[in-house]
């Protein structure tokens, strides 16, 4: 079984690199004493379905990778809210 190896177009990759500049990666403690400190946002579970109904961290919304570009926008209509992905 042979496996592909994925490679994108110049155009997806520059959309990548200009929206890590404004992604930060956090790790679970950080993201612990944002909720402690009530500035936590809103957790995002970005896993699939199964996933997602097998079990989720309390407080979080489900739009998994296949959905959320489609529904974030009604979802969480505050352009400004803080969204932790997982």
């Amino acid at each position: 079984m042979s496996t592909a190896v994925k490679h994108h177009s110049p155009g997806f990759l520059a959309i990548v690199q200009d929206a890590k500049k404004r992604i930060r990666e956090i790790d679970i403690e950080e993201y612990k004493r944002w909720r402690d400190a009530g500035e936590a946002g809103q957790l995002v579970d970005v896993r699939e379905d199964h996933e997602w109904e097998a079990a989720h961290a309390a407080g979080a919304i489900h739009l998994s990778k296949g959905t959320i570009e489609r529904d974030i926008e009604v979802t969480v209509p505050d352009k400004n809210a803080r969204l932790v992905l997982y």
